[in-house]
């Protein structure tokens, strides 16, 4: 039998990248196989996958979701020629099977590998399918799922998760109490919380006693969010400002309850790590996958939703932090809830319905 080879197309995000990147590592390590990745310069993959050491090949091709009348005609005429290149790279490389991740350059390598016959299945992280992913749904093979409610755009669809790394399986229970509150942000979302919290903080603490807060701001925030901590007179002993924490799994161990958005990496994480979590949406995600995200969890009893605009007074989010750190039974039935939307093995799964897909062929 030949050696198995995977094209994986897309990226842009590292909701899309990083899980692609672990079903890349199982497909070397466990099958043997030979991957591929191609996107595009501007998305995170342009880093993450060379430092992976996988190969990447890039094509030029940009947003046509939320964006621009001037972006979306520019994409459309790109899209020919990345269709073109895509084609080139099918033949070059000859894949068994494309997986295709979402993102920019998941559209015209999996509409190349269609028009070629080459199997495709898409793997999709978030509640609400991104646009490339909607528009190639019904014509793949298989897909592989983190949400139910995404199967809906999906031809074949699996629940099987998105891949989280081992360490978040088996994080030690913090104690009960005094409870401890873990605040990030990411790239995009931390200044709504660097500037929510700080108003509120005193307040919530006198409200929760010998709560400790751990809040990762971004490196660009520290000096200004720790100043505005400092100046609302909440006792330093009880709260931390990081710029960065760079053992996130070390950390959702270490908390109670975790203030956060909602993207899917997250989301899945919280899962794999059995976290209660108070989730606040990004409300300019593409396609509002945020918002659906979060909905999914708050149906599986494993978190509470807010919206960016119950945050324009600290009071909404101070009774709704107050109310879940002061009830450790409530946590302890979320942080149960949220194990039931674990999937330990997925990058297996989704690594063996590519071999099987290829086999197929």
């Amino acid at each position: 039998m030949s050696r198995l080879r995977v094209l994986i197309a897309g990226g842009g995000t590292g909701g899309h990248i990083i899980p692609a990147l672990a079903v890349a590592r199982e497909l070397e390590e466990r099958h043997g196989a030979e991957v591929v990745f191609v996107g595009t310069p501007r998305g995170l993959e342009s880093r993450l996958v060379p430092n992976a050491g996988f190969k990447l090949e890039l094509i030029k091709v940009g947003q046509l979701n939320r964006v621009s009348l001037q972006t979306q005609v520019r994409t459309l005429f790109d899209l020919p020629l990345a269709a073109v290149s895509c084609l080139r790279l099918l033949w070059k490389f000859r894949p068994g099977v494309v997986l295709s991740v979402g993102g920019y350059a998941s559209g015209p390598a999996a509409a190349a590998a269609l028009l070629s016959g080459i199997p495709v299945m898409a793997m999709e992280p978030n509640a609400m399918p991104g646009l490339a992913n909607r528009m190639i749904g019904r014509w793949v093979k298989a897909s592989a799922v983190n949400f139910p409610a995404a199967g809906r755009y999906m031809h074949n669809a699996e629940v099987t998760g998105i891949p989280v790394r081992a360490e978040f399986f088996s994080l030690p229970e913090p104690p009960a109490m005094p409870p401890r509150l873990l605040i990030f942000g990411g790239s995009q979302g931390a200044r709504l919380f660097n500037n929510t919290l700080p108003k509120m903080v005193a307040e919530l603490l006198r409200g929760v006693p010998g709560l400790s807060i751990l809040h990762q701001c971004g490196p660009r925030f520290l000096a200004e969010t720790e100043a505005m901590y400092r100046s609302s007179g909440a006792d330093p002993v009880f709260w931390s400002v990081k710029a960065f924490l760079d053992d996130m799994a070390s950390r959702f161990g270490w908390a109670n309850l975790v203030l956060c958005r909602s993207g899917a990496s997250t989301v899945a994480e919280l899962a794999a790590a059995g976290k209660p979590s108070l989730l606040v949406p990004f409300a300019a995600a593409a396609d509002d996958h945020q918002k659906r995200n979060a909905e999914e969890m708050v149906k599986a009893g494993a978190a509470v939703m807010l919206e960016e605009a119950d945050l324009a007074e600290p009071g909404r989010l101070l009774e709704a932090l107050t109310a879940l750190l002061r009830d450790p039974q409530r946590l302890a039935g979320m942080a149960a809830a949220a194990r039931t939307q674990a999937h330990p093995d997925a990058a297996e799964r989704i690594a063996r319905k590519l071999q099987q897909l290829a086999n197929a062929r």
